[in-house]
């Protein structure tokens, strides 16, 4: 991992990316300690302290702090992930947007339109009512619509300031800068994290036995991690013997369609506890007294059963989703057929769909169960020997998110190398072959019947 950053510092294009996102990473992490006007910060810490152990300590994971200070950043990325589920889902569904998303890349622009004002939408609304529910909690200093109005403006910029840096990230920098900021926020916060759970073995809360313990296990959850997510199942494709130009033949070969067991990354662990917090945020800052949402705030804490069981359902269901968004066998299958390529054993066609679609599902369960005990398992282990703080930062959830994102950011990164590496290996070797064309292969010799 480190010599691929020190070869990409190499190549001017990747440093430029590399020096982008950083400094994108950088301004966002600054956004955070800017406060919002007309809050009492002293009286909104220890109003965020009683309600740190609920579904309030994943919000503040996913906006990396932003939420305990209350900044301008408070509602963080959760509104545009809230709406990129219900976007995602409606694609599914209603017919314009399935039309727009087989149109490529125009159409794609459409939808992400569309999703930025659904943003726009969500977080004024959530900022409105976050505005009447601290009032009724006492933490404004001045009360009244001029506080409601301009604490929904400023929520809604920072989101969408957030989700333009994402953006920007994913277009001119590397990786994906949704996931990164995510990445970033938890990492900056592991730290102080590690620290308060250092603190409380001088108080006698944590023996150094079960520090060892816990650090032993999370260094054990990485590799379990790491070791997963680069599983996946090899197919095995044939291509047949056919004329290339006048007079040439390509040789028979075997290639391999890699089917990765998690084929949905981190966006199912994201997408569930999005969807498990949103309720909590309106319930609580929004002052909404109904019975049926204050048993489930009541019930759906972190490490208890409820909590874990919807939230390794919801786990499950956007594992499946979200592959079927990514991975299309029948396209798959019907590239394979034009090309002539077949899997043994299998007719091209609809069978090959069938037979891929087949392999997904299973892998899929696989990958789904993978993430489910890798989210939940460990909360429940920190739990047990009283380092609660441990559950977020450091919880199945955030090292997943946190692994996951930083090996995909190396592939991309080895990627461009590898590309760059190939293009200059074409010019200036000996497989440069000018209008090779017929009969000869890469390295410019003459292929024979």
């Amino acid at each position: 991992m480190v010599g691929g950053f020190q070869d990409a510092a190499k190549i001017p294009e990747l440093r430029k990316r590399l020096f982008f996102t950083a400094w994108m990473i950088i301004i966002y992490r600054l956004g955070i300690f800017v406060p919002t006007p007309g809050i009492d910060t002293e009286k909104f810490a220890r109003l965020f302290q009683q309600s740190s152990t609920t579904l309030f300590g994943i919000v503040n994971m996913f906006s990396g702090g932003a939420l305990e200070n209350f900044s301008v950043f408070a509602l963080g990325i959760t509104p545009y992930i809230s709406v990129s589920i219900i976007v995602q889902i409606l694609t599914t569904t209603v017919k314009h947007l399935e039309e727009l998303q087989k149109e490529g890349e125009s159409g794609r622009r459409i939808i992400t339109r569309y999703t930025r004002i659904g943003t726009i939408g969500l977080a004024l609304f959530q900022g409105t009512m976050i505005s009447i529910g601290l009032e009724s909690q006492g933490v404004v200093a001045e009360p009244g619509w001029q506080f409601r109005v301009l604490t929904a403006i400023t929520l809604t910029a920072g989101t969408a300031f957030i989700m333009w840096v994402g953006e920007q990230i994913t277009e001119r920098g590397l990786g994906n800068g949704i996931s990164l900021i995510i990445m970033s926020g938890i990492v900056a916060r592991m730290p102080s994290t590690m620290g308060q759970t250092l603190g409380l073995i001088s108080t006698g809360e944590v023996s150094a036995f079960a520090m060892l313990s816990i650090l032993l296990f999370a260094l054990g959850t990485v590799g379990f991690i790491v070791f997963f997510e680069r599983c996946q199942r090899r197919i095995p494709v044939q291509y047949p013997r056919r004329s290339v130009g006048r007079g040439g033949m390509t040789q028979a070969m075997t290639q391999y369609l890699p089917l990765k067991l998690n084929s949905a990354g981190v966006i199912p662990p994201i997408f569930a506890s999005a969807l498990l917090v949103f309720p909590a945020t309106i319930a609580q800052f929004g002052g909404i007294d109904w019975e049926p949402l204050r048993l489930f705030m009541a019930s759906m804490h972190p490490g208890t059963g409820w909590y874990e069981a919807v939230f390794a359902l919801l786990i499950i269901f956007f594992c499946y989703f979200y592959t079927t968004i990514v991975f299309d066998p029948a396209k798959i299958a019907d590239n394979l057929k034009r090309n002539g390529g077949f899997i043994p054993t299998v007719r091209p066609g609809k069978d090959t769909a069938q037979f891929l679609t087949r392999t997904l599902n299973r892998l899929t369960f696989w990958g789904a169960l993978y993430i489910s005990v890798i989210c939940i398992l460990p909360t429940f282990f920190y739990q047990e020997l009283g380092a609660q703080s441990f559950t977020y930062f450091f919880g199945g959830t955030a090292i997943l998110i946190v692994v996951g994102v930083a090996m995909d950011t190396v592939s991309q990164i080895e990627s461009h190398i590898l590309s760059r590496n190939y293009e200059g290996f074409m010019n200036k070797g000996p497989g440069k072959v000018r209008g090779a064309g017929r009969g000869t292969n890469v390295k410019g010799r003459l292929i024979r019947r």
